[in-house]
């Protein structure tokens, strides 16, 4: 995946490689004792000689048995699965594309180092670049199996140590983003859509620009991330939320009620009586609805006045069934007699599983008494903590569109643990 920046690739007219997305992977990214062992090698005059390090994500060993040698796998894959996608490796050509130490930081080794250290440790790390490295990879996105090498790293045994920490970082957390995503897509199928929208609860900035990209490697369709979106060229996705239903008191807050017909023919001067009028037969014909909430229905007219072609609702911020469902089916209707066609519906809270199913019937019912064509095959969205199991439930009631948030962090259990035997 090409990584863009300003609206236009970030790889370089010349044909070089770009730098890692994220500024701050830097050659100082990297633990202390990499810099300490690599100044060790140079003052034995080791630092020349050449190394293979196999670098993989989870957990890695050192091999001392073979000179100069590392060999890093993981022995158990996330998630208590089967296999794990393999992630982060462009982000690591990046890194060693542009491996190069500023004066800077230098100053900033030199400082951190024991004062006996030897000038002539810090003008070879003026000198140190990447060019004499070669990277020996399984393709990004593909499924790995434990202690299978996933990178092969040869070149001066100093300057591959001083990649060792960052390559791990790069591919621990993307490793299991993907992997994490992958199984999503398993339990949910092929047909069925999987959004990203885990930003908000992702472990800052860069865990959910991260996390959008390696989920769109793992299977997912789309993101709401307009960063991830900018940069990697993900599609997005995204309707509205419950504040934005909130944040309406009634039908007379909407000073502009007209809109023009799809085709273009002719405009409708007074679109909310349309969808009043709707909702009135809507009652009628179920007989068992009371008044639903005005101001969500406000909102919902709003938003299809602002987006006609691409209606999606949010229906859960009162009463799913009671005035959600009815007020959506109001306005979707509506839109309908202007030649428009609603997208569907999301569903927030609740038991996701139930509520889609009596939302389908709904759906059905709604299609049968009036007479629309292909409205009981409206879509129907669930967001908020969808885990495998949840998204099984949600699979088997036919909903169309599942989302997915809870896929940027994990718990304890979760975590993959990288260390050295």
């Amino acid at each position: 995946m090409e990584a863009k920046e300003n609206g236009r690739s970030k790889k370089p007219s010349n044909g070089a490689i770009n730098g890692p997305t994220n500024p701050m992977v830097t050659p100082l990214l990297t633990d202390l004792y990499q810099f300490t062992m690599a100044y060790a090698y140079w003052k034995a005059g080791k630092h020349q000689e050449r190394a293979v390090s196999v670098f993989v994500v989870f957990r890695f060993l050192l091999d001392l048995s073979v000179a100069a040698q590392f060999d890093l796998y993981f022995r158990k894959n996330p998630f208590g699965g089967e296999y794990t996608v393999f992630a982060g490796l462009e982000e690591c050509i990046r890194f060693i594309a542009n491996f190069k130490l500023s004066e800077e930081e230098i100053d900033f080794v030199r400082e951190s180092l024991s004062s006996s250290c030897e000038d002539g440790f810090f003008d070879y790390l003026r000198g140190v670049d990447c060019s004499d490295v070669e990277v020996y990879a399984i393709p990004e996105g593909t499924v790995v199996f434990p202690k299978v090498p996933l990178m092969r790293v040869e070149g001066p045994i100093a300057v591959v140590q001083l990649l060792e920490t960052p390559f791990v970082n790069l591919i621990n957390y993307a490793s299991l983003v993907s992997t994490n995503a992958a199984r999503h897509r398993n339990v949910a199928g092929k047909s069925k859509t999987l959004l990203e929208f885990g930003l908000r609860r992702a472990q800052g900035p860069d865990g959910g620009v991260g996390a959008s990209k390696y989920c769109y490697i793992g299977g997912f369709d789309a993101t709401s991330n307009v960063a991830a979106g900018k940069l990697f060229g993900i599609p997005l996705r995204g309707t509205h939320s419950h504040a934005f239903v909130s944040s309406y008191m009634s039908l007379d807050e909407i000073t502009d009620k007209s809109l023009r017909r799809k085709d273009g023919s002719s405009t409708c001067d007074d679109f909310v009586s349309v969808v009043q009028a709707w909702l009135n037969k809507i009652q009628l014909a179920n007989g068992v609805f009371g008044e639903t909430n005005q101001s969500e229905l406000a909102a919902f007219t709003s938003y299809a006045l602002a987006f006609p072609d691409n209606f999606l609702a949010l229906v859960d911020t009162y009463d799913v069934m009671r005035s959600g469902i009815p007020n959506f089916c109001a306005v979707a209707l509506a839109l309908g007699d202007l030649g428009y066609k609603a997208v569907g519906i999301r569903l927030d809270s609740g038991d996701l599983a139930y509520l889609s199913c009596e939302v389908r019937k709904f759906f059905r019912a709604i299609e049968k008494e009036f007479g629309v064509p292909e409205f009981g095959k409206l879509a129907i969205t669930a967001s908020n903590d969808l885990n495998e199991e949840t998204l099984d439930a949600l699979n088997k009631q036919a909903c169309n569109f599942p989302y997915a948030r809870n896929m940027v962090s994990y718990h304890d259990s979760d975590k993959t643990n990288l260390f050295t035997d």
